[in-house]
This record gives C-alpha cells, sequence and structure tokens, in this order.
C-alpha cells in the first residue's frame, strides 16, 4: 500500500524486514546522488543485507575518491529481481534512466528525495523540500532510526550535502545543516581533504571548457538574464566528460545584476540539456523548466527537451520574459 508522506520509522522496518536491495539515482549523477548512492548502501551492507548500487553513467571521475564508490555500477543488459529499489534524489522517475530497463521484479519502491517536483513514484515516498540535500535527509533517517554509519557512508553524506548546499553556502542551507555537518566531522570527516578533491582538484580540460563557454556567454533583460551554450562538436573536440560542466553556471550566476543564469548544452538524440539558477525566489526556474518536462528547485533546477540550441533558448527567452516584467 502507498505511504505518502511515509516517516523514517516505515523506511527502517522495509530496510530490517529485506534482504535483497537495489540503490538507484538520476543519470548524470551530482554528488548529492552519488554520495547518497554509497551511503544508503554501505547502511544495508552494515545490517547484513545484498545491495546493488546501479546508475546509468557510474561514477564520476571527481567522486571517484570517496571510500566505497567501487559499489556503484553500471547496470547490466539482462534484468534482474529484487526485493527492494531505492530511488535517491531522482525528481522525475524516468530520469534514473537504464537501470530502470535492469531492474525486473521488484517488491517494494522506495523514493527519498528533496526536489519540490518529485513525481512522488514509489510505494514508499518521503519527500522533504525543505531539505538542502537528499544527503540531509537520508543522515536524520540513519540517526533517528538507528542505522549504522561508517566512516565511508559519513563521508559520502557530507560530499552529498556540501555539493549542494555549494559548499554550505547556499540560501537553503540551514543551521541544521550546519549541525549535521558538525556530527559528520564528529563521525571521521576530514573536512579539507573532501573539499580539497571536490573543489580543488579538477583536469585541465574543465578549464578549457570553461573558456570556450564564456566565449558564447549572452546577456539579456537589462543584464538580468545570463546565459551560455556547449555545442556538441565542441565538447568533441575539447574531449569533455559529462561531468566537467558541473558548476560552470555558476560563474555567470555570480555576474553582478544577474537574477538568474542558464546553460544550454547540446546532447543525444537532437535534444538539448538545460541547468537553470536563480538568484531570487520570484524568478522560479522549477517552474520553467517543469515546462520543458523537468524540474528540480526554485533556484535550480533542470530539463531535455528536443530541439536545437537557438530554437531552445528563444523559448527559454519567452519563458523568462513575463517573470522579469513583474520585478
Amino acid at each position: 500500500m502507498k505511504k505518502e508522506n511515509c516517516t523514517f520509522q516505515h523506511i527502517a522496518e522495509a530496510l530490517h524486514a529485506h534482504q535483497s536491495f537495489v540503490i538507484v539515482s538520476h543519470m548524470r549523477p551530482d554528488g548529492d546522488a552519488i554520495g547518497c548512492q554509497i551511503a544508503m548502501a554501505d547502511c544495508l551492507r552494515q545490517l547484513g543485507k545484498s545491495v546493488t548500487v546501479w546508475n546509468e553513467d557510474g561514477v564520476p571521475e571527481k567522486f571517484a575518491f570517496l571510500p566505497e564508490s567501487g559499489l556503484v555500477t553500471t547496470p547490466p543488459d539482462a534484468p534482474v529481481d529484487f526485493d527492494v529499489a531505492i530511488a535517491l534524489d531522482t525528481a522525475v522517475h524516468d530520469r534514473v534512466g537504464t537501470p530502470l530497463r535492469a531492474i525486473g521484479k521488484v517488491g517494494l519502491w522506495i523514493n527519498i528525495d528533496h526536489h519540490i517536483t518529485n513525481d512522488r513514484v514509489g510505494d514508499l515516498v518521503f519527500i522533504d523540500s525543505s531539505a538542502p540535500a537528499t544527503g540531509q535527509i537520508l543522515f536524520e533517517m540513519i540517526r533517528s532510526c538507528g542505522l549504522p554509519l561508517t566512516y565511508a557512508a559519513a563521508d559520502s553524506l557530507f560530499a552529498a550535502i556540501s555539493t549542494d548546499t555549494g559548499s554550505f553556502q547556499y540560501p537553503n542551507t540551514t543551521a541544521r545543516t550546519f549541525e549535521i555537518g558538525a556530527e559528520l566531522v564528529r563521525a571521521g570527516v576530514n573536512v579539507g581533504e573532501i573539499s580539497q578533491r571536490i573543489y580543488d582538484s579538477h583536469p585541465f580540460r574543465r578549464i578549457a571548457l570553461l573558456r570556450e563557454l564564456l566565449n558564447t556567454l549572452e546577456l539579456s533583460f537589462d543584464g538580468r538574464l545570463a546565459t551560455f551554450a556547449l555545442t556538441g562538436a565542441t565538447a568533441a573536440r575539447l574531449g569533455v566528460k559529462p561531468e566537467d560542466n558541473e558548476g560552470l553556471i555558476d560563474h555567470i550566476r555570480a555576474i553582478q545584476g544577474v537574477v538568474a543564469a542558464v546553460f544550454l548544452e547540446e546532447i543525444e538524440d537532437g535534444k538539448v540539456r538545460l541547468s537553470m539558477r536563480s538568484k531570487d525566489p520570484r524568478v522560479d526556474v522549477s517552474r520553467i523548466c517543469g515546462t520543458f518536462g523537468g524540474g528540480g528547485h526554485t533556484l535550480a533546477s533542470g530539463a531535455r527537451t528536443r530541439g536545437s540550441l537557438a530554437g531552445v533558448l528563444t523559448r527559454v527567452h519567452a519563458e523568462f520574459e513575463p517573470l522579469f516584467a513583474a520585478l
């Protein structure tokens, strides 16, 4: 029977009652997605469970240093049956991607997330849109239900929370977020080492990509909207990986006077990937991304849509125009 919003205790009871689990998250995973997958997997392993962890894109290079990152693999071709499937940090169920085809018969789906636009697919659904990261939700569940928290899980949860709060800088960061950070440090997290590996250890190709993107920078609506775009040809020429563009939008979001920023990227099958950021809750990018079939948060969202870069940019401008007119 579907329970929404279920309690942590409902989820903990399901974790104890079943034996085989598969843990998934969204494609092109960020730190919150990967950190949560590793932490949840390690918790279940400590309970003596059989655990499989799949992501369509595997582990991004920048997060391969996390303990137990090797647990995350790409899915096989043939479907596998499990007692329970757990989707973490995934606003739209289909964004799990290829692992959905590899999951055969499942007795129970658990959905844990912090995106306000979550489609609430699952039997046990826990959505807390006030949480700045799904990693914060997992920490609260582990602590409140007496579940095991290993050193590996602590590192992964810290990485999850740090990356989704912009290293504890974004407006959704709360006093509780800092308290959890402190608890994770007391559990053994080396803040300096983890932060250096995440924020100060980029491959040169990422810098080369930023240089190319800044050459495409456009300001519109009296400098309140900043956009840049990446063609498939440029990505191929530079040899960049999908993870290399994570966070680059923050460079144009930080421009004085800019209220919202948009990154457009050509991807496969004639689609364009959109990443949007806003500094003002009146400019709700989750609503705009919703018109393109995506979603996320008021100040940070994404989507994928068919079309050319120029055509999609025209549609993006049309969506932002009434919002800027109302400011």
